[in-house]
């Protein structure tokens, strides 16, 4: 059986629904769109 810790370290980055860069992810990153594509000015 796999360790908890290796599952979580080799899941894939997230990416932006929208424009499909990178989102840096934090504790309480539950969000599927990076900060750019959300920003009220866009």
């Amino acid at each position: 059986m796999m360790n908890v810790i290796e599952f979580f370290r080799n899941l894939p980055k997230k990416q932006c629904s929208t424009c499909g860069h990178a989102i840096n992810e934090q504790a309480d990153c539950y969000g599927n769109i990076c900060d750019d594509c959300s920003h009220p000015a866009h």
